[in-house]
C-alpha cells in the first residue's frame, strides 16, 4: 500500500486504522520518520510501517530491502512518491493499493483509494 499526502494529511493516522483492522494494537504504531521502519507482529498479518520522508537518494530506498518485506506482510509506505518508478512494480505496488490523503476544511480529509 502506497501512502500520499502532505505534512500532516492523516498517513499515519491511516495506518494505525489498517493497523486495527489486522488485529494490531493501534496505540502501538507510531510514525516511523526517524526510525524509517517499523514492524507490528501479533495481528492476523504483520503489518510493516516505512516512511520514506527522510530520504532523498535512491540508493537509501533500495537499501531497505522493501522487495522481500512485501512478501512477509502488509507493508505500508508513507511518502510513496520518493519511490523511484522503476521501484513500483518491485514492491508489488503496482497491483497493490494507492492511497492519497489530502486536507479539506479544518479537520476534514478526502481520501481517494485506487487498486494500482
Amino acid at each position: 500500500m502506497l501512502l500520499y499526502g502532505d505534512l500532516g494529511a492523516g498517513k499515519t493516522a491511516f495506518v494505525k486504522g489498517l493497523a486495527g483492522g489486522l488485529g494490531v494494537p493501534r496505540d502501538e504504531v507510531s510514525s516511523p520518520t526517524f526510525t524509517l521502519m517499523q514492524e507490528y507482529r501479533g495481528g492476523r498479518l504483520t503489518l510493516f510501517h516505512v516512511d520514506l520522508y527522510r530520504l532523498d537518494d535512491p540508493r537509501e530506498i533500495d537499501d531497505l530491502g522493501l522487495e522481500e518485506i512485501a512478501a512477509d506482510g502488509v507493508l505500508a509506505i508513507e511518502w510513496a512518491e520518493k519511490l523511484p518508478r522503476s521501484r513500483l512494480g518491485h514492491v508489488g505496488a503496482s497491483s497493490g493499493i494507492h492511497v492519497r490523503i489530502e486536507h479539506g476544511s479544518g479537520d476534514e480529509r478526502r481520501i481517494t483509494i485506487q487498486r494500482g
